[in-house]
């Protein structure tokens, strides 16, 4: 049974009070062996917490793109920060493996992929992490959420150049983004969306999850949500990504693997040019 199936088949039982536990390597596997596949990707998981007595590391992949005639564009990719949304984590495989099959997409990038950033949460195929906190609504409120301050940690020691975000909404019928940050995200997002929609249609309402929008793109956040540290003084790109989770699971992870691609694309050429929007 292929991952996407798996993921389908727990899904759809999450319901119940017994909720059955979704183990991570029904994630990290196909991951693992695109890695052994692929020269340019290295599994480098990073720090330890516990959980009702288990310990648990923040699975992370590195993928080095060839060089691109100038320093390496280092880009953060965060998926499944609520544990009842695989489908990041889903096309982050496929991403990877896209990624080894066609390195131009990854040319000049140093990219860290963050596929389950609630171990716990995936685990139960709940929201929220096994403390009964939503991870999304912690980062640089001095949380003490093993989760998010490894995550923090990241944000600061790494210094991306670009942060994205996946997510699925169970309540919109298409497409949308946040942005944040540089001015350049929506510059990146309006062609990640426009790329992503030949997948699936676009959410074109005037309010998308209680904030203004425009043909889907929304330019605030909830407090807490996954981001760069505040203040700081060349802030990179910011975007979250979010599908329909009611559509198929195979459309939202095509789609979102289109999304990515459109946005390193979009991202190297504008940085070639020496743009500064």
């Amino acid at each position: 049974m292929s991952s996407t199936a798996v993921i389908a088949e727990t899904s759809a039982t999450s319901g119940s009070d017994l909720r059955p536990v979704r183990p991570l390597k029904t994630i990290l596997d196909p991951l693992d062996r695109i890695t052994a596949g692929c020269t340019r990707i290295l599994s480098t998981a990073h720090g330890h917490f516990e959980s009702d007595g288990r310990s648990y590391q923040l699975p992370r992949y590195l993928y080095i793109g060839r060089p691109g005639g100038g320093e390496m564009m280092r880009v953060g990719i965060f998926a499944a920060i609520h544990g009842d949304e695989p489908e990041g984590a889903l096309a982050l495989a496929k991403f990877l493996e896209l990624l080894a099959g066609v390195p131009e997409i990854g040319e000049g990038y140093a990219l860290f992929i963050y596929p389950i950033c609630n171990p716990t949460g995936f685990e139960d195929n709940t929201r929220h992490s096994r403390s009964g906190r939503d991870l999304n609504r912690e980062f640089w409120t001095g949380t003490q959420e093993p989760e998010v301050r490894v995550l923090e940690s990241e944000i600061r020691e790494q210094a991306f150049d670009g942060i994205i975000t996946l997510h699925s909404d169970d309540t919109s019928d298409g497409l949308y983004g946040f942005v944040r940050g540089a001015v350049l995200s929506e510059h990146l997002l309006k062609p990640a969306l426009l790329n992503a929609g030949r997948h699936l249609p676009r959410n074109h309402r005037e309010k998308i999850d209680g904030f203004d929008a425009r043909h889907g793109i929304i330019h605030s956040g909830y407090p807490g949500m996954l981001q760069s540290q505040p203040g700081i003084s060349h802030p990179p790109f910011e975007i979250t990504l979010e599908t329909p989770q009611l559509a198929p699971i195979h459309r939202q992870v095509d789609s979102l693997v289109a999304a990515l691609s459109t946005v390193l694309t979009e991202y190297r050429y504008l940085q070639a040019l020496g743009q500064n929007i």
